[in-house]
């Protein structure tokens, strides 16, 4: 069950949460299925940790939102490990329902839209104008929508380009409506989050003094 915080917040926190990532960065890299695969894959988790750990003290984040990106880095390494057609979970629960395919992707496609739409919800209310209400909603989300029909792009820039590991990147297990899926299950993602998380979010948010979010009086 995903945290929602009422708790202040714990400095020390996202250091730690940064460190395990590294460390399971540092084990993905062993020995994957496809190495093309994997360093594409990584990369945003790369990138992330870099941005996190040079913007922790000057813009440090809501506690629920760095325990989302945890889990979302998490999700990522293993998929870049295995290859997110191989994931043993997925095939695990592929053979308990009597799939069709290894769902392991799906699941990261979902969280592709979860994960993001908080990040960009904690963003806008921070940084712009907007405040609770419909027009955060249908930005947060059309954000998120846009994120994952770019990243459908880059796959296909890469099926171009490369033809090592492009199908292991693409995971499109045989599905001629993947692309669709992937976007689909990106917005199901965002809208989740916003209808779950908004409250949890507000109350995370509230303990960072610098948000000028926080409870008044």
């Amino acid at each position: 069950m995903l945290p929602t915080d009422a708790e202040t917040s714990r400095p020390w926190e996202p250091i730690i949460l940064i460190a395990v990532v590294t460390l399971v960065l540092v084990a993905s890299g062993i020995r994957p299925y496809d190495r093309a695969t994997w360093v594409l894959e990584v990369a945003p988790v790369v990138l992330g940790i870099s941005i996190l750990a040079v913007s922790y003290r000057r813009y440090p984040l809501s506690p629920l939102l760095y325990r989302l990106l945890f889990l979302h880095a998490l999700l990522l390494l293993v998929g870049g490990h295995y290859t997110y057609a191989r994931v043993p979970a997925g095939f695990f629960v592929q053979d308990l329902f009597d799939l069709s395919r290894n769902h392991y992707d799906r699941l990261g496609h979902f969280v592709q839209g979860f994960v993001p739409a908080i990040l960009v919800r904690e963003i806008l209310l921070r940084e712009s104008p907007l405040r609770r209400g419909g027009w955060l909603w249908l930005a947060v989300t059309s954000i998120c929508l846009a994120f994952s029909a770019f990243y459908e792009l880059i796959e296909w820039w890469v099926a171009v380009f490369s033809e090592d590991g492009s199908v292991d990147f693409l995971a499109t297990q045989g599905d001629p409506w993947d692309t669709q899926w992937d976007m689909f299950l990106a917005l199901l993602g965002a809208l989740s989050a916003q209808a779950f998380l908004a409250r949890a979010h507000d109350r995370s948010l509230r303990t960072l003094p610098t948000t000028g979010l926080g409870p008044k009086g």
